[in-house]
């Protein structure tokens, strides 16, 4: 549905959450305006419309993706504390995704705002390389600098044994924050 036809307010809305729906993977704001024949800030605006109606659409550092059935098949998680450097974030989430982890989010705790989180939804390694890029192009800064390195993840897996196993594999290299 790209090209020449512009779709139009609540219409483009539905084919927004359709397409979303459809995609296997997640999908950039500038592909969806380019598919709906909009601008970039329409589709920022739509989504932020579709959020307010409760539709379960997250933006995550690979695109937007709706969480619907998907979230179904989530077996187990887990919330883990860690601590490293900001160039140790590449080997962090490698570590975690050779595992068979999916990094759900970022968390640090803000002394003015409490709780700021990020999603990330990063499964492999191409979408680990694909974050650190990103981060690079922009120039943003990690959550984690705001707190020396300390933050949380949501993790989850198919089996407690992945999680466990991507637990130890951070404990290692000193990253997992530990209670000692």
């Amino acid at each position: 549905m790209s090209g020449d036809k512009k779709l139009l307010g609540e219409k483009r809305r539905e084919t927004i959450v359709k397409w979303l729906k459809d995609s296997p993977h997640p999908i950039i704001g500038e592909e969806l305006s380019k598919r709906a024949n909009v601008s970039r800030q329409v589709i920022v605006q739509d989504i932020s419309l579709l959020k307010a109606k409760n539709e379960p659409i997250v933006a995550t550092s690979q695109g937007y993706i709706y969480l619907g059935e998907q979230s179904k098949q989530e077996n187990y998680s887990r919330i883990i504390a860690c601590k490293h450097s900001s160039e140790e974030t590449e080997k962090e989430l490698n570590i975690l995704v050779d595992n068979g982890v999916i990094v759900r989010d970022v968390i640090v705790e803000h002394p003015v705002y409490g709780d700021l989180a990020g999603s990330l939804m990063i499964k492999n390694r191409f979408e680990v390389k694909r974050f650190i890029e990103r981060v690079s192009e922009t120039n943003a800064s990690l959550l984690s600098l705001l707190t020396n390195g300390v933050h949380l993840h949501t993790i989850e897996a198919d089996s407690v044994e992945k999680i466990d196993a991507a637990c130890k594999a951070l404990r290692e290299v000193n990253i997992l924050l530990s209670d000692q």
